[in-house]
């Protein structure tokens, strides 16, 4: 019992060999085992049940990554963009609905941010970027440090994270327009404002997305 507590506390059991009986106990290195472990010091090994002719090598390693991408999502999910907690509903379909109805959102959202990637803090050539050695740690582009660094885009225009961009496009308003000294009954009409710059960029490359 004693042995079985020591091995699992400092998880060293696979480089062992054991041979434990009645009247006595030994062990030794496994030293093949132990020569494996110490070819691989200083690696990520990824492993996929998926077979070869399905997914590359370079496939299973941007799958990996990739997960960073997921946990952002569910980041996303239940804290700063779409709150999905709490959840004020107590059956179960009305649960699933909900959190459906925020999968969906989530779903406009990262096509948005892809729509936007000239006008965000982020890379633009997707192209190049998959084309990368997907084991050598991604780098930012020059043009995503230089948008960084000075904070604005190529035409001289702020740059934004998809926060601020929100907040930017939250500036387009419908106002509703009444002569002045008329009579309450009189008629009004109504006028959207008219984007600037970043707003009808933002809007028309919104345009371009293909679902």
């Amino acid at each position: 019992m004693r042995l079985g507590k020591v091995i699992d506390k400092y998880k060293v059991g696979k480089h062992f060999i054991l041979d434990i009986r009645e009247d006595g106990f030994a062990f030794q290195r496994d030293e093949r085992k132990i020569a494996e472990e110490a070819a691989l010091d200083g690696m990520s090994i990824i492993r996929t049940s998926i077979d070869s002719n399905r997914m590359s090598t370079a496939q299973a390693v941007l799958s990996y990554k990739s997960l960073s991408q997921v946990e952002r999502a569910f980041h996303s999910l239940k804290t700063v963009d779409l709150k999905v907690r709490p959840i004020h509903h107590h059956l179960g379909d009305r649960v699933r609905a909900h959190i459906f109805l925020c999968m969906l959102a989530y779903c406009v959202e990262w096509h948005m941010r892809e729509a936007w990637r000239p006008l965000l803090f982020c890379d633009e050539d997707i192209e190049v970027k998959a084309q990368r050695d997907p084991v050598v740690p991604a780098e930012r582009s020059d043009a995503a440090l230089e948008k960084i660094h000075s904070k604005t885009l190529a035409d001289g225009t702020p740059a934004h994270s998809f926060q601020s961009l929100l907040n930017a496009l939250s500036g387009i308003v419908l106002n509703t327009v009444r002569v002045p000294g008329s009579f309450d009954d009189t008629a009004t009409f109504d006028i959207v404002t008219t984007p600037d710059h970043t707003q009808q960029r933002a809007l028309d490359l919104l345009q371009k997305i293909q679902m």
